[in-house]
């Protein structure tokens, strides 16, 4: 289906969706032609193969949060391993690339390696997405299992936790209990917004290291 598509041909417009029909194998050549390109971001559901191009919000709001789960797991001081970007895919079943995500109780599990083998080894415990052009789904971790998702909509955080049943919204997250990620996240984008990011994240460095 997509013998025709080469990367030269696929420019989208800042925050652009597009939705194609297209089984397993027209995802996986479109994914090759892509190559190392990080746009457009491309995504797998059986049947439809979706390409979005981010906005530049997109990046800097999940660096953002990215580096406000660095320095809250380096404060707790827990172990972990971080990944972005990364394709996640499980054949005929999914095929999605998260903004960020991270290893913190299985990060042993994944050190050091090059590639992770999906459906074998065991899937990030904490996902991270940005959702500005509405591309983003929880239900796309389903197949993954993935513990926990926290997408960003809106200036809003929302975290959901995985159950057998699916997903469900809950107000705190399983790896920081005791902390509320969005009364940081609302300070930090504040100051990243007045100031610049670094100023944030070393002000939420500070305030941390005061508190212990």
């Amino acid at each position: 289906m997509f013998a025709v598509v080469t990367p030269e041909k696929i420019h989208l417009p800042a925050g652009a969706i597009v939705r194609l029909p297209g089984n397993w194998q027209d995802y996986q050549k479109l994914v090759e032609q892509l190559g190392d390109r990080s746009i457009p971001r491309i995504k797998y559901r059986p049947g439809e193969i979706l390409l979005m191009s981010p906005l530049p919000a997109h990046g800097r709001e999940a660096h953002i949060i990215a580096m406000v789960v660095i320095v809250l797991l380096d404060y707790l001081e827990r172990d972990y391993e971080a990944f972005t970007p990364i394709t996640m895919d499980l054949p005929e079943i999914r095929g999605i690339e998260p903004d960020y995500c991270f290893y913190i109780d299985n990060w042993a599990a994944v050190a050091g390696k090059d590639r992770i083998n999906w459906g074998v080894d065991p899937s990030p415990d904490l996902v991270i997405e940005i959702d500005v052009t509405s591309y983003t789904d929880v239900n796309d971790y389903l197949p993954y299992r993935v513990p926990e998702v926290w997408i960003y909509k809106r200036k809003r955080l929302v975290i959901y936790s995985y159950r057998e049943e699916g997903y469900e919204v809950v107000h705190n997250s399983r790896y920081f209990p005791t902390i509320n990620i969005s009364e940081i996240l609302v300070e930090c984008f504040q100051i990243a917004g007045d100031r610049n990011t670094s100023t944030a994240i070393r002000q939420l460095r500070r305030k941390l290291e005061s508190e212990k």
